[in-house]
């Protein structure tokens, strides 16, 4: 299936200036966890409600996991948001992204009566933050940019079958 690489000037511009901040803000959170001497998941993970709580209660409690669980969110953040912001490797930074994001919703949806001890951003119903940027990173999926802008027009030729 051929890949659509037609845009107008001011689609192209519009899709990677998106990419690019959905992909500052995936590098600063990650940032801000590495330096972050001591960081920890933990809080985060013990304020979790909803369907999925116990699995987060437990992933929280676990000595073994825990540290594992840190070191995936800080990088993972850290280098999705590269790969968004250099356009290198977008599809799969994407998808990573779309998971981060999948796993924050289900640890704290914005469910009526859902209490948080961590302070939240606004009053939510259903939809919050992270449903919003997983919508945005499908549109980066289905209106790549990086092999436009970015070092995927380099990366991707080199997997393509002659």
């Amino acid at each position: 299936m051929k890949e659509l690489t037609s845009y107008s000037r001011s689609q192209t511009t519009w899709l990677v200036i998106l990419r690019i901040l959905i992909g500052w803000h995936f590098l600063y959170e990650g940032l801000v966890k590495i330096l972050s001497s001591g960081w920890t998941s933990y809080p985060y993970l013990m304020d979790s409600q909803g369907f999925f709580a116990d699995y987060f209660y437990d992933l929280a409690a676990n000595s073994t996991l825990l540290p594992i669980a840190n070191y995936i969110n800080m990088y993972g953040l850290a280098l999705i948001g590269l790969g968004l912001i250099l356009g290198c490797l977008c599809r799969v930074a994407s998808i990573g992204g779309i998971i981060f994001l999948a796993l924050y919703y289900l640890s704290h949806p914005p469910f009526i009566g859902a209490e948080f001890m961590m302070p939240t951003e606004g009053s939510y119903l259903w939809i919050d933050k992270n449903v919003i940027e997983i919508g945005a990173l499908m549109v980066l999926i289905y209106f790549p940019t990086s092999h436009i802008i970015g070092l995927d027009r380099f990366i991707c030729p080199l997997f393509k079958r002659k």
